[in-house]
Parts: structure tokens; C-alpha cells; sequence
């Protein structure tokens, strides 16, 4: 997650592989940066991956869990945090996954 702190720099955003960072008041698709199409299954629901979302966030970044895997299949570490200045981006402690759960979810997006 990306919290209160942060001051909107966009640097978290251009690393992230699964495109799962927008800028504030940007609506998100499950589509952006993945293969997904047609019909979603994530953990917060069902969703239709060309389908545009709410933003989760209007006034700083944010990042969509239903679409975040830590990097983990495709870096050592989570590349947002490793690049924010101020240290806003954090674990969710709303929104915790195991290592199969996040390369589960990293296979299903990139087919």
C-alpha cells in the first residue's frame, strides 16, 4: 500500500510490473500492463478485465492488491519500495499473501 505520505513524485509507478500503481483520482484496469481479458477472478471479486475501476485514492498514488505481487516472479524485492524517496511504500496489513499466492497471482496475469 502507499500511504498518506506520499508526495507524488511517480516513481513507484513506471517500476511496477503489473501496472498495479495509479496516480491519484486515475481509474485502473485489471487490463493495464497484463494479458488479462474477458471475466476476473480476484480476491476482492469478480471483475471484467477492460472494465474501468474507481480509484482507490484521490489525492496520492496508489496501489491495486488485486493486481500487486511484490515482484515477486520478476524481482528480488518490491520495486516501488525500493525506489520511494519517503518510504510510503509499505505491506498491507489488510492484505497479506504467501509466496505461491503471489506467483499464483503473477501467472495468471501474465499468461
Amino acid at each position: 500500500m502507499i500511504t498518506d505520505e506520499c508526495i507524488n513524485c511517480g516513481a513507484c509507478e513506471p517500476e511496477c510490473p503489473n501496472n498495479a500503481i495509479y496516480e491519484g483520482g486515475t481509474e485502473w484496469r485489471f487490463a493495464d500492463g497484463t494479458s488479462l481479458k474477458g471475466e476476473v477472478h480476484a480476491a476482492s471479486g469478480t471483475f471484467q478485465a477492460d472494465s474501468a475501476n474507481n480509484p482507490k485514492a484521490m489525492d496520492v498514488y496508489y496501489i491495486v492488491s488485486d493486481k500487486c505481487t511484490e515482484c515477486v516472479g520478476f524481482h528480488d524485492e518490491p520495486q516501488c519500495a525500493a525506489v520511494c524517496p519517503v518510504d510510503c511504500c509499505v505491506d498491507d496489513p489488510d492484505f497479506r499473501e504467501t509466496q505461491e499466492q503471489l506467483l499464483a497471482k503473477k501467472n495468471y496475469m501474465h499468461l
